[in-house]
């Protein structure tokens, strides 16, 4: 499992580039390399482990256009079963694309993100109907289309390949309102890219 990078690392505002070999190893800030499969992989054991609902490659430092996804059988996963035992299906998408199908905006679930562990919103407005399409670890091209709860993860993990995060949807009064958490974040990402140049 790799760790997770927070809030205030440049990683995560970066627009992330597309993989343009599927055959060849990423590497990973840290951890040395590994192939898509690998990849994919340790990504989704390091979501669950985070007990989340998906994963964006910036967040572990590694800045392609690549996320992996779950959509659990429930959408409060049940606490004393292993997250992996509950996926009802996945989605390891590589150089995705998004295409609004229906514009209109809502915020009917909560928004949250793993790079802000303790932090989500209710009001975080998005659009109700998108359009997926991407290629898997093993090199085969999907496209699906997606509402609701789930078109919102799918939206979410999209935003990440572009530098942005949730709270930009959102007013700055969010930021402020929540300046301790933000600070104590931002201090643990500058904690983590020193012990990291450390062991270059």
């Amino acid at each position: 499992m790799y760790p997770l990078r927070y809030y205030g690392d440049p990683v995560l505002r970066k627009h992330c580039m597309p993989i343009l070999d599927l055959q060849r190893p990423q590497s990973i800030p840290g951890f040395g390399t590994a192939s898509l499969q690998e990849l994919a992989e340790n990504m989704m054991e390091t979501m669950f482990d985070a007990y989340g609902v998906g994963l964006a490659a910036p967040q572990i430092g590694l800045p392609v256009r690549m996320f992996v996804a779950a959509e659990y059988h429930q959408e409060q996963p049940e606490g004393d079963i292993p997250l992996s035992a509950q996926v009802r299906r996945h989605v390891v998408a590589i150089n995705p694309s998004l295409e609004i199908l229906d514009a209109t905006l809502t915020a009917s679930h909560t928004d949250g993100c793993l790079s802000l562990p303790g932090l989500w919103s209710d009001d975080v407005q998005r659009p109700l109907a998108i359009r997926l399409t991407y290629t898997d670890e093993h090199g085969v091209q999907h496209t699906e289309e997606a509402e609701g709860y789930w078109a919102r993860v799918l939206q979410h993990e999209y935003d990440h390949l572009n530098g942005r995060l949730y709270t930009d949807l959102l007013p700055a009064s969010y930021l402020q309102e929540h300046r301790k958490t933000i600070a104590a974040l931002q201090k643990r990402s500058k904690a983590y890219l020193k012990a990291l140049e450390q062991k270059r």
